[in-house]
C-alpha cells in the first residue's frame, strides 16, 4: 500500500528556510517518481519539484529554481524539499505525490498526472 506523509511545514519570515520531508512506504524510491506540489488559497495546485530514477534526476518549476532543492534518502525512505530564500508567494499547502516509473518528462510537474498523494503540510511565509 502506497503511503506518503509530509512534515516540516511551519511559519517563517521572508528570506528564511524550511525543510519539508515526505516519508514514504509501500514502494521503492528507485522505482517511483516523487514530486512536490503546492496549493495556495484560491489557486490551483502547481508542481514545484520532482525526483526520479535510480540516478535521482531532479526537476524544478521556474518559480523555485535556484531556491529549492529536492533530495532523497533511500535508506530512510524519505524525500526532502529544502526551501531557501522563501518569499510570501511561497505560502501554500505543500503536498508530496508518487507514481511508478516510467514517467514522461512532460507530465512530471502536472498535478493531474499523479495518483498517490500525502495529506499536505502548511507553509506560511510572512513578516
Amino acid at each position: 500500500q502506497v503511503q506518503l506523509v509530509e512534515s516540516g511545514g511551519g511559519s517563517v519570515q521572508p528570506g528564511g528556510s524550511l525543510r519539508l520531508s515526505c516519508a514514504v512506504s509501500g514502494f521503492s524510491l528507485d522505482l517511483y517518481a516523487i514530486g512536490w506540489f503546492r496549493q495556495a488559497p484560491g489557486k490551483e495546485r502547481e508542481g514545484v519539484s520532482c525526483i526520479i530514477g535510480s540516478d535521482a534526476r531532479t526537476y524544478y518549476s521556474d518559480s523555485v529554481k535556484g531556491r529549492f532543492t529536492i533530495s532523497r534518502d533511500n535508506a530512510k525512505n524519505t524525500v526532502y524539499l529544502q526551501m531557501n530564500s522563501l518569499k510570501p508567494e511561497d505560502t501554500a499547502v505543500y503536498y508530496c505525490a508518487a507514481d511508478p516509473l516510467p514517467r514522461p518528462e512532460a507530465v512530471l510537474l502536472l498535478p493531474r498526472a499523479w495518483d498517490y498523494w500525502g495529506q499536505g503540510t502548511q507553509v506560511i511565509v510572512s513578516s
